[in-house]
């Protein structure tokens, strides 16, 4: 095995969201550890000071690192998070490094599509490889950058599931959501179409988690007077993530716009049926009445039905989230997403 460092460019350890979710899931791989993978952070949601910080000095440990690095693996996705990578890639690509991009983009209209279309065909093009997390995301990228090395590589699940059928053999009344509070998200579109539904089923509940602007929901709640029956836990991981996880009977992510997003691998990983809406690449994998439910992204009434559909129906809540199960063991497993990656990087020796 070549003893030289691959070096993976990402988002701090421990912030928040998608990127740093798979690349955690990475560092548990074995190929992390054969290739001697080197974590290079550039960014922090926790404050501007520190994502300075982590910005200066992870340039810092790019050039310290990059003589002896075979491979720079770069995570990327909107704009700012591109603009930002850009100053690893740029002195990597001068090194005539191997350089990998792993795009985790969650609308082409403001990132291959949009203003800086021009730069991210420029970069792709350069790069030794592009990895894709869908189909869709795969046939944008070939579309729009022409003699693109392209690879689709589906975000991982680490999750023990015979651990999670043991924890979640009894379930809760309520739905959940997890993510960044974010209009792209739809978070108020779903506590619109709770409140219709928690007429009906009044010992429902509605738990709402994750960062961002969580006091517009509050408001959005106490409007609509379902505040007594929405939650609002903030962002959470480790065991309450296990716990709150563990007993959802229904998870809902309402976007208007994603790549693949790990919130729902998480869902499917816990047990738990998913709705959610056919954009990005989630109806690549997992189908509509099969593994999943889905519903047009803005339309209340639509999600209110479909809601409302799984609610009554314990049967169909189960039927679902085992035919989900069977598929994120066959294409979002650890080992086969760890294989994919180090076969990428042999190819490169």
């Amino acid at each position: 095995m070549n003893k030289k460092t691959v070096l993976v460019v990402a988002t701090s350890r421990n912030t928040r969201g998608g990127i740093s979710a798979v690349v955690n899931a990475h560092a548990k791989s074995e190929f992390w550890k054969n290739w001697h993978c080197r974590w290079i952070p550039t960014h922090s949601d926790k404050s501007r000071l520190l994502s300075l910080y982590y910005f200066v000095s992870g340039l810092f440990r790019l050039f310290w690192y990059l003589p002896s690095a075979k491979i720079v693996h770069i995570h990327l996705s909107h704009p700012v998070s591109f603009i930002r990578k850009c100053f690893f890639f740029f002195p990597a690509y001068l090194a005539r490094k191997i350089i990998i991009i792993h795009f985790h983009a969650a609308s082409p209209e403001v990132t291959i599509h949009g203003w800086l279309a021009p730069l991210y065909v420029f970069v792709f093009k350069r790069a030794h490889r592009v990895i894709a997390i869908s189909e869709s995301w795969e046939k944008m990228i070939r579309d729009r950058v022409q003699e693109v090395s392209l690879s689709l590589v589906y975000n991982p699940s680490t999750k023990n599931t015979e651990l999670v059928d043991k924890m979640s053999e009894s379930r809760g009344r309520y739905i959940l959501f997890a993510g960044t509070l974010i209009p792209r998200k739809g978070y108020t579109d779903l506590i619109q179409a709770f409140s219709r539904i928690v007429k009906k089923h009044p010992d429902w509940k509605l738990v709402i988690a994750g960062n961002g602007d969580i006091q517009r929901g509050q408001r959005l709640a106490q409007s609509l007077k379902i505040q007594e029956a929405v939650e609002f836990p903030g962002w959470i991981s480790g065991e309450k993530k296990d716990a709150l996880f563990g007993q959802a009977s229904i998870f809902c992510l309402p976007s208007y716009a994603e790549g693949f997003p790990m919130a729902i691998v998480d869902a499917i990983a816990y047990g738990i049926p998913v709705v959610t809406t056919p954009v990005g690449g989630i109806t690549d994998a997992l189908h509509n009445n099969t593994e999943i439910l889905t519903f047009t992204p803005g339309n209340i009434e639509e999600l209110e039905n479909v809601l409302g559909k799984l609610i009554a129906d314990a049967n169909l809540r189960d039927e679902l989230s085992k035919n989900a199960s069977r598929t994120l063991k066959s294409r979002f497993d650890i080992g086969d997403v760890s294989r994919k990656i180090d076969a990428i990087y042999q190819s490169f020796v």
